[in-house]
């Protein structure tokens, strides 16, 4: 929910006629992903952006759940996802629900010149864990590198390109807008001064690059679960300008800045992103309790009401042993969760930590595809008494 941008050439005023040098007129767009009644954007093309000329037949790409033991401790070795493919290919669904899917990816090459990508159905946030490249979209480039999230609105028109080919994604797919938490914005919008991060922590799009292109240009469209291939008769980069409040944006996980007390914070704290049904949180380097009898630890806590997944990114976790880059935990509702034995005890006096993670608490079940039970840690949920 970035504020108000605008990049390259735009009329004046809205709804009014802009003209190009020859005197024909731009395709004025209006883009919002809840109708007309949200934050939007006005983008300016050379082309109708409304020009299908063919489409095949969808291909299904739902997940389907593998089992429906929900109620167990589990964690997955998401490094063990083999590499390959390009950044469509390589997605591999593990765990998700009616509100969200979690991803991973382990992508060697981005998108090829002439595909490009639209999802239709959610919002995506893109945590950078290994790798570094450019997402290019109608709106301009953002350049992304390690511990970014890279926020990109359903309806995004967009290709990926890697600088690298070692590169490991951990990717929310939101079936409601992904937003900041309300409590840390003023009722005007602004990011208040408890806000974890502010305005100045977001990178926009940048060097917008205006495509005047004719030919059949592939878009591999997802909607409802299904991916359409729909090719367009000009090149949906064809942007001159652009102004609003809807557009893709990045914020570093290495900008999210703690909030510390002097006993142990509740997850709260580390909340980044907010959504229906679930939230996004950044666990980074901070400083620990300063209450001279404080735990740093975790205490143990009942999961009644949410899931709770952890995606490990790097560093030491004083609450866990055995924790490997790249894995992933889920802590289920209905039983509780807490500390690794010895872990409290070897926590206190400790000044700090170095962990880094991305959270993700949902309120309703998560289901599990084969691709995480492939890859899970069987002796996890009795890793307590071991």
């Amino acid at each position: 929910m970035p504020h108000y941008y605008s990049l390259g050439n735009i009329p004046h005023k809205r709804h009014t006629q802009f003209r190009k040098p020859d005197g024909t007129l731009y395709s004025e767009q209006l883009f919002s992903t809840e109708g007309f009644s949200s934050n939007s954007s006005l983008l300016y093309h050379l082309h109708p952006p409304t020009q299908i000329i063919r489409s095949g037949e969808p291909v299904n790409i739902a997940p389907v759940a593998a089992t429906e033991n929900l109620l167990k401790h589990r964690s997955f070795k998401g490094f063990d996802i083999k590499p390959g493919g390009d950044y469509l290919e390589s997605r591999k669904i593990v765990l998700f629900n009616n509100d969200v899917q979690l991803t991973l990816a382990a992508p060697k090459t981005g998108m090829a010149d002439d595909v490009f990508y639209k999802n239709a159905d959610t919002d995506e946030v893109l945590f950078i864990h290994e790798g570094k490249g450019t997402l290019k979209t109608q709106y301009g480039e953002l350049a992304f590198g390690y511990g970014d999230y890279v926020v990109i609105p359903r309806g995004t028109i967009y290709q990926v390109s890697f600088d690298t080919e070692d590169n490991r994604l951990f990717i929310i797919d939101s079936f409601s807008p992904i937003v900041f938490p309300k409590r840390y914005l003023s009722k005007y919008g602004q990011l208040l001064e408890n806000s974890p991060y502010c305005e100045r922590d977001l990178r926009k799009p940048e060097n917008l690059q205006t495509h005047d292109k004719k030919g059949e240009f592939l878009i591999q469209i997802r909607k409802n679960g299904l991916l359409y291939p729909i090719w367009y008769g000009s090149h949906p980069f064809d942007v001159i300008g652009w102004d609003g409040c809807e557009y893709p944006y990045i914020i570093s996980i290495h900008d999210f800045e703690p909030i510390t007390g002097r006993v142990h914070q509740p997850p709260p704290v580390h909340q980044t992103f907010d959504a229906h049904n679930f939230v996004i949180c950044s666990f980074v380097p901070r400083l620990f309790d300063y209450h001279p009898q404080s735990i740093p630890a975790p205490y143990n806590h009942s999961n009644i009401d949410s899931d709770e997944v952890l995606y490990y990114v790097d560093g030491d976790f004083m609450s866990r042993k055995h924790v490997e880059r790249g894995m992933i935990t889920l802590h289920p509702a209905g039983i509780p969760h807490g500390p690794h034995p010895g872990t409290v005890e070897k926590s206190i006096g400790k000044a700090d930590t170095k962990e880094l993670a991305v959270m993700v608490d949902t309120f309703h079940p998560l289901k599990l595809t084969n691709a995480a039970l492939g890859i899970e840690d069987d002796r996890y949920m009795i890793s307590w008494i071991e």
